[in-house]
């Protein structure tokens, strides 16, 4: 690891390149620069699961930690890679002082040429991704509402300021149960008239599976908070009886079907960087997220 105190971005940016020119390994395989704005609470998570993300789609990582609470305006770096780290670069940036005012001038000279940028928001995130100064740089901006106390509210901001680019790691936790009903319904059908969702209390990724549901299936959603870990299980009242999907484990879920036998389903929970992943393998915007974001009602 390379430490440098009271630095610039310019002068982070030569010593990554020094760094590759050392190792002998150049930076032509880079596809994007991830930048993550944290505190000190969730940059160490943050940092680590887009470590492990790079393993997938090798990139220049950048962590701005503002510390607005320092006495000193400056800014102190921390640069590794390779190694254990895979194939990409990690630059944690502090930002001290007056200095965490302008996380863009520390940035901007690190975004790698020619490549998109994506900006991630782990904790607090702008209202409009898209207007702050790190997220004018980013053609992806990627937040997550589970980090509100109250999902309703968080969500509402979500709502209020989307602009098409803007994604939320809430929605990528629903991928896979989507994708399971999306799997149920390829067959024909009765029409549903009434959808209840389950899941863990003040979890935004349980609002938004009932929004898309609703949205997607044109009938009235319930939710129903229980005590378990994120979405538990949805039922869908149907012309013919009820259809449930119900997580029975970390793994798997069971499918019931009226007047057919019950099915078990792989569905893992997802780490944080298996998520980002996601987010990653297409930087285009999210169309359907943005469709269920902007029509939902809170």
């Amino acid at each position: 690891m390379i430490r440098l105190e009271d630095t610039s971005g310019g002068a982070v940016a030569a010593a990554i390149n020094a760094e590759r020119h050392r190792l002998g390994s150049p930076a032509t395989g880079m596809v994007l620069t991830l930048l993550i704005l944290a505190d000190e609470d969730t940059q160490a998570d943050a940092t680590d699961a887009a470590v492990a993300t790079a393993r997938q789609h090798p990139m220049r990582i950048i962590t701005l930690i503002p510390r607005p609470d320092a006495r000193v305006t400056q800014l102190d770096a921390e640069i590794r890679v390779g190694g254990d780290d895979g194939p990409g670069e990690v630059a944690i940036l502090r930002l001290r002082g007056e200095l965490s005012n302008y996380p863009n001038s520390v940035a901007v000279p690190l975004l790698l040429p020619d490549t998109p940028v994506v900006a991630y928001w782990p904790g607090d995130s702008p209202d409009v991704p898209l207007e702050s100064l790190i997220g004018r740089h980013a053609q992806r901006r990627i937040t997550d509402a589970s980090s509100f106390s109250d999902p309703y509210d968080g969500l509402r901001i979500r709502k209020a300021g989307y602009i098409p680019g803007d994604t939320d790691l809430a929605w990528a936790r629903c991928t896979q149960w989507r994708s399971v009903v999306a799997a149920i319904f390829d067959a024909p059908m009765s029409n549903v008239h009434h959808i209840r969702v389950s899941g863990e209390r003040n979890n935004p990724s349980v609002i938004l599976m009932g929004a898309w549901l609703s949205q997607s299936l044109g009938a009235s959603v319930e939710t129903v908070w229980d005590d378990t870990i994120a979405i538990s299980g949805i039922e869908l009242d149907m012309d013919d009886g009820m259809l449930s999907v119900t997580r029975v484990d970390q793994k798997t879920a069971n499918i019931k079907r009226p007047n057919l036998a019950d099915q078990l389903v792989s569905l893992p929970r997802r780490s944080t960087s298996a998520l980002l992943a996601e987010e990653l393998r297409r930087l285009d915007p999210d169309d359907m997220y943005g469709q269920v974001i902007s029509k939902l009602e809170l």
